[in-house]
């Protein structure tokens, strides 16, 4: 019995911490073939965030640290652009899988290249 009580206190510490808060990869919500999308810091990827046609699109309240995921085939990529409509952006990812986090705060668009 104090086995179980010091292990739900380590969990209750755990969890206060914010270690097990952390959402695990197989609790992430995937991106769709032939998609860009951006996760939210939980995991999530909301539907407003999923994008499929090559081109500029203008972001809205996608603020902080997020991952983008380039699920996109044939070769496509991504760039983050600090203007609206895809102005003054970076150089073209063309590597599949989930980035390394961006800040989005500056970011107002991504677009989609072939």
């Amino acid at each position: 019995m104090r086995k179980i009580a010091l292990s739900a206190a380590g969990l209750a510490l755990a969890v206060g911490l914010g270690f097990a808060a952390a959402p695990s990869a197989g609790a992430a919500t995937p991106c769709p073939s032939g998609a860009v999308c951006i996760r939210e810091t939980n995991g999530n990827i909301l539907s407003k965030n999923i994008f499929y046609s090559y081109g500029a699109h203008n972001l809205s309240n996608v603020t902080g640290e997020r991952v983008l995921v380039n699920n996109q085939t044939g070769g496509a990529g991504f760039q983050v652009c600090y203007g609206y409509n895809g102005a003054n952006c970076s150089d073209v990812v063309r590597g599949r899988g989930e980035s390394a986090p961006y800040n989005m705060t500056p970011i107002n668009s991504v677009v989609l290249v072939r």
